[in-house]
């Protein structure tokens, strides 16, 4: 058995190519984008033609072939038009796209919206760098403070993610002023830690903050949908995401969940690291809320079966 076809029965070739890009040197991962800029078009693309949009050589291309596990171009192309002959065969059989017209009946929006949220969260996770999530887990938990930034709709994910930290005795402040937050990056230390959110990578506020912070020290974590951007080139770790737009809904606005996602993620293994200061936290929380509970006058599932006798 080859080597491609090991590879390709473990992770579909796609999400591969886009948790390898980060990592690619840069002619092969010009390659890389432009297969996945559209890979139903491989199926018919020549290597000689990806070669010329992709401006390298043709060995190039072969090169890149066999670095991401298949042995020729011919393989590769087998293995994109088996996934994408796969997608679309699902789509078609759920009557589903991510297209929503003006006449729309409710609830076939609602088919659309939440089988494109399914479909982002499930590539946003075959595609995460598990290593790099752990990393920065790492020195999340063991940082003297915790910063997150983020404007726009980045910043409800940042203060979802500070949420989180604070329920599990983190220290953690989210900003999405600039000011602020260039403020606080002013006076940070190697102990200290930084994420900024971005979908696109391109925001500036994101990354000037990033670059003060690294600037005095501190570790340096991007949340983008786009590996290759400027937030990333800074940053010592990237986390990456995916987003798929539907009408009414651009990538930016549909990005919230995958970033979720891996804030979720990033936040569990926070919370396995710190197992004893966080059950403490927990309880401590808990009992602080009690009394802005109300308190329910009918018997629990419990309650009902020892009244019953059972």
């Amino acid at each position: 058995m080859g080597v491609s076809t090991q590879l390709s029965d473990v992770t579909p070739v796609l999400n591969r190519l886009r948790s390898m890009l980060p990592n690619l040197p840069d002619a092969l991962a010009r390659v890389a984008e432009q297969v996945l800029a559209s890979p139903p078009e491989m199926t018919t693309l020549s290597l000689v033609d990806l070669a010329d949009r992709a401006r390298v050589a043709p060995a190039t291309v072969t090169r890149f072939c066999r670095t991401v596990g298949y042995d020729d171009y011919r393989a590769l192309r087998i293995a994109i038009a088996a996934e994408t002959g796969r997608a679309e065969q699902a789509r078609w059989e759920l009557n589903l796209g991510r297209e929503i017209r003006p006449d729309d009946p409710a609830h076939l929006v609602l088919q659309v919206i939440a089988g494109a949220d399914s479909r982002t969260i499930q590539e946003t996770a075959a595609q995460i760098d598990l290593d790099i999530a752990q990393r920065a887990a790492e020195r999340i938990a063991g940082a003297r403070r915790f910063d997150i930034f983020g404007v726009g709709g980045s910043w409800l994910s940042a203060s979802e993610m500070q949420l989180r930290m604070e329920r599990i005795g983190i220290p953690t402040w989210a900003r999405c002023d600039v000011h602020s937050a260039l403020t606080s990056a002013a006076l940070l230390t190697p102990d200290d830690v930084v994420m900024a959110i971005s979908h696109s990578g391109r925001t500036a506020e994101a990354v000037d903050v990033l670059t003060e912070a690294r600037n005095q020290g501190a570790t340096t974590i991007a949340l983008t949908s786009f590996p290759r951007s400027p937030i990333a080139d800074i940053a010592d770790l990237v986390l990456t995401t995916t987003a798929g737009e539907t009408t009414y809904r651009p990538e930016a606005l549909s990005a919230k969940h995958s970033q979720l996602v891996v804030l979720d993620l990033v936040y569990i293994l926070i919370a396995q690291r710190t197992v004893e200061r966080t059950t403490e936290a927990f309880d401590t929380t808990v009992r602080a809320i009690k009394q802005h509970k109300i308190q329910s006058t009918r018997p629990g599932p419990a309650e009902r079966r020892s009244s019953s006798g059972t």
